[in-house]
């Protein structure tokens, strides 16, 4: 039986970016490693591997809620054009709780990191996207 949920990986092509839009939501680095060869390459399937792994977690979550970033220095990350298309098959979306979103998004807009779209309430929550790392849409809510 799953537990719970672990972490989330997200591949870049920006690091200091990437971490910069995380630590802006809360996430603090705990690990900054270079992985390469193997085991990686097998496990991974991606053969000549190295990269940058930098796992951030975010302070007082529980359970943990960690977010890996990978940036390849060998091979060349191939881009998905698609990433950010709402309407494509696959991975969506990730959505964080907040309890003050328009203070959140307040911040990521100072800091140069916009919203996809207006506000909406739905579900009993208020929810907004924002375009984060490589196109990953990352969402906001915030319960009523």
């Amino acid at each position: 039986m799953v537990r719970r949920f672990d972490h989330l990986t997200i591949t870049v092509r920006d690091l200091d970016r990437a971490r910069r839009f995380f630590g802006l939501l809360g996430f603090k680095e705990t690990i900054a490693v270079v992985i390469t060869g193997e085991p990686f390459a097998s496990y991974m399937g991606v053969p000549g591997i190295e990269a940058d792994h930098v796992t951030l977690v975010l302070e007082n979550a529980s359970p943990r809620t960690e977010i890996q970033l990978l940036h390849y220095r060998h091979p060349e990350a191939s881009a998905d054009p698609q990433t950010g298309d709402l309407h494509r098959i696959g991975f969506n979306h990730v959505c964080f709780a907040t309890d003050d979103i328009e203070a959140e998004i307040r911040k990521m807009r100072e800091n140069g990191f916009e919203t996809r779209g207006d506000f909406l309430d739905f579900h009993s929550r208020k929810l907004v996207f924002l375009d984060g790392p490589e196109g990953v849409v990352v969402e906001l809510s915030q319960w009523h």
